[in-house]
């Protein structure tokens, strides 16, 4: 048995998106890595099901390339929200999602836009080991990197705010604070420069991944963070190495909107997930 799949990405962030069709689809750790790893199998930063879902248009779940399943991805989300919208003509799409139901509307030509509910602020939320206030916490690994935020997006995000996000050590520090005692459930690490109050650029260390070119959460993870210590507006394009997202965090609701492109590069058809990709 083989699953159609289409390769996509937002800003350089890379997918494997698979239409399972109804079909059971549960790729083992092994599997979701092999499919990921870059030398020898597609190559990506995650694999995505499209799945069906009671509540919702469809449903998503989600492995990072080191084949554990996970709770969110924005760019992946735009991805599936353009596909969704692209089937159905329609112009709006809700996704199922373990970190809950996401809303996709278009806004322009291979634009997406998603409504990513309510941030996670609570330390409970992202969760950490013990009660600390996230707006500031204390986490000191290396000398420049000290009192970051911590936010969830439906996934744990810790932000660090640095004098220059291209000098900031992302490979160094990156993984030792995704696996640091702090964070239970392991952290996606955000180095964000605030260059103006409607400005940050942004490099992220991904769970699971390494540096990633672009990280949709973890870029309203940073407007939220940075606003939270006064340090942008509610909204603000976020600029990654991929490209530039435009992150809401809006007032009248605290709802999280995300808007960026997305790119279709090629198709095909993967194995069964119980045999050798």
């Amino acid at each position: 048995m083989s699953f159609p799949f289409l390769k996509m990405n937002g800003l350089g962030n890379d997918f494997v998106i698979v239409v399972a069709d109804g079909r059971p689809f549960e790729p083992s750790q092994a599997w979701a890595h092999a499919i990921a790893d870059r030398a020898h199998g597609i190559g990506c930063d995650q694999l995505i099901a499209i799945t069906p879902s009671n509540c919702a248009d469809a449903g998503m779940r989600i492995w990072n390339a080191d084949g554990g399943e996970v709770e969110a991805c924005g760019n992946a989300t735009r991805c599936v929200g353009w596909l969704m919208m692209q089937a159905t003509g329609r112009d709006a799409v809700a996704i199922e999602t373990s970190a809950g139901i996401l809303k996709a509307s278009r806004a322009g030509q291979r634009m997406v836009t998603i409504d990513m509910g309510e941030p996670g602020l609570d330390w409970q939320d992202v969760p950490l080991a013990w009660e600390m206030d996230t707006k500031e916490i204390y986490l000191a690994v290396d000398p420049v990197l000290r009192a970051p935020g911590c936010v969830s997006i439906g996934n744990p995000h810790v932000v660090f705010f640095v004098p220059d996000a291209e000098t900031a050590p992302v490979t160094e520090a990156g993984p030792k604070i995704e696996h640091h005692w702090l964070f239970p459930k392991r952290a996606n690490v955000g180095f964000a420069q605030v260059v103006g109050p409607r400005h940050i650029r942004l490099k992220v260390w991904e769970r699971g991944v390494g540096q990633t070119r672009a990280c949709g959460t973890g870029a309203c993870a940073a407007l939220v963070a940075a606003h939270r210590r006064g340090l942008c507006e509610r909204a603000a394009t976020v600029e990654l190495d991929g490209g530039e997202l435009t992150i809401e965090w809006r007032a009248s609701d605290s709802h999280v909107l995300m808007t960026g492109p997305i790119a279709l590069e090629f198709e095909g058809r993967l194995p069964d997930p119980e045999s050798s990709p």
